[in-house]
């Protein structure tokens, strides 16, 4: 950020009243742009607002700085993360920051609004990444939002309005479509994307009916889904309040202070080390079928042509989360493959089948197999499915190859910063992505998705047109950009 001490001010008028931002750079000049940061699009949910649907804030007088990144949802210091998001205290936490190189009337320019991850329970929208400074540098508006997490956000409690942080999303995404002219952006060229969580929420509003209307593209980066069941969300409800010593009712949980449920909610969802557990179950909070946003499952909604006029991109990094076994290689080896998968529950020919289809990472050794499997569980089959769900509406699928990590891999959240292309960040980047991160890298990701957010074509072939086509970012330099069938060794396990 710049420093605001000597910066130029910007103000734009939304709805609600005047806004003042400031200026990276000199107005006018080639690259400059404004930050509107913390900007109220609803009122803060405390009190009997914690639990309840959100609520338009009200209007105010004279001009109100956004200076500084408003409240957010996630609390305390996070601790070590991949991707440096960092909590910011206070209730005011339905907020939204606006990044933009036209503020006003007039300039018209298309709209990238990003949904942070952190497996709906973590995350903040105050990430140094998230800045919207290169894709304001190329003509882009760049919107990013916040929205209640954890069980105040997910959790099912009777007599409270289901799927509270989903609402928030639409919240949001409705006073981008009233608000976001005043900061030179497009109401009717509106780009949703996000990753992990946020890519999962990008996919759970793709099959909203009652949100086709609030946006026009989407782009979703190792998306992971909730759909949770009804029964599994009142069972959870159920555990937690258990764990508080009350009734699962309103006015129990109204009445209980944030920090306890927290520490009730972290309980009730640790699967601990039983990740086959896990990889049947999924996540324990995020979007729950309810019967009125969320009528049935996303796959299902995609199936049905919700959404279907939308340019989709989506993809995954090939080892999302192979850093989980680093180090485990020596303990590991001396264990059979065929028992180390056996006890996940895969046997017989179709570990036969998905052990020969992958058998370049067996070569890399069991850890590097293992993490490659709960890879393809938990994100890279989700792309193939969402994909074929989509049938012919303009889909386009990618997979990221890039290992410069210091988990030797391409792990989850690598691709981040080059999709923002802030290599340059003075925070995280080389814990993720190494010490020289290829800028070519970062200018052919942010490319694309410039070109989504802009034209509606990432610019390469689309799976929609030609099954199995995939665009692969980072590979070895001998490789070809397209691969006919990119995701071909997760077929096993469809």
């Amino acid at each position: 950020m710049a420093d605001i001490t000597t910066a130029a001010l910007a103000e734009a008028t939304t709805t609600k009243g005047a806004v003042r931002g400031f200026w990276r750079g000199e107005p006018g000049e080639p690259g400059a742009s404004a930050a509107f940061l913390g900007i109220p699009f609803d009122q803060p949910p405390v009190g009997e607002l914690r639990f309840a649907a959100p609520v338009p804030v009200e209007p105010w007088e004279g001009v109100r700085d956004a200076l500084a990144f408003g409240a957010t949802a996630q609390r305390g210091d996070p601790g070590v993360t991949l991707i440096p998001e960092p909590s910011v205290p206070g209730e005011s936490t339905l907020n939204v920051n606006v990044f933009t190189p036209s503020p006003g009337e007039g300039a018209a320019l298309p709209v990238l609004v990003w949904i942070h991850g952190g497996g709906y329970f973590a995350g903040s929208p105050a990430s140094p990444w998230y800045d919207g400074r290169s894709f304001n540098r190329d003509g882009v508006v760049t919107v990013t939002i916040s929205y209640r997490l954890g069980f105040v956000g997910f959790g099912h409690v009777e007599g409270a309005p289901e799927n509270r942080g989903v609402r928030d999303w639409i919240a949001a995404l409705e006073w981008v479509q009233e608000n976001i002219r005043a900061f030179g952006g497009d109401p009717g060229r509106v780009t949703i994307a996000g990753q992990s969580a946020g890519g999962g929420a990008v996919l759970t509003l793709l099959g909203i009916a009652q949100a086709q209307h609030l946006f026009h593209g989407a782009w979703a980066l190792s998306s992971a889904t909730a759909d949770i069941p009804p029964e599994r969300a009142r069972t959870l409800t159920a555990k937690i309040a258990n764990a508080l010593g009350i009734p699962p009712t309103l006015a129990a949980f109204e009445a209980v202070d944030e920090e306890r449920l927290i520490e009730a909610q972290k309980a009730a969802t640790d699967v601990g080390t039983d990740m086959t557990a896990f990889l049947e179950e999924g996540l324990g909070l995020g979007p729950a079928i309810d019967g009125d946003l969320i009528v049935r499952p996303t796959l299902d909604s995609l199936r049905a042509g919700v959404g279907a006029d939308k340019p989709l991109v989506l993809g995954a990094t090939d080892d999302e989360f192979s850093m989980v076994l680093a180090g485990q290689e020596k303990k590991l080896r001396w264990i059979p493959l065929s028992l180390l998968f056996g006890k996940m529950g895969v046997k017989g020919t179709l570990r036969s089948a998905y052990l020969a289809a992958n058998g370049d990472v067996v070569r890399r050794g069991h850890a590097a197999m293992l993490g490659r499997y709960l890879t393809d569980r938990m994100f890279r089959t989700a792309v193939v499915r969402t994909a074929e769900a989509r049938g012919v509406a303009p889909t386009w699928v990618y997979r990221y190859e890039y290992a410069g990590s210091p988990f030797g891999s391409a792990v989850h959240c690598i691709d981040v910063p080059f999709w923002f292309d802030c290599l340059d960040s003075p925070v995280g980047i080389p814990a993720l992505a190494g010490p020289n991160p290829p800028q070519a890298l970062a200018d052919a990701t942010h490319g694309a998705a410039v070109a989504l957010v802009r034209d509606g074509d990432p610019g390469w072939p689309a799976w929609s047109d030609r099954p199995g086509a995939t665009r692969l970012f980072g590979g070895p330099a001998h490789t070809p950009d397209v691969s006919s069938d990119g995701y071909a060794s997760v077929r096993p396990l469809l």
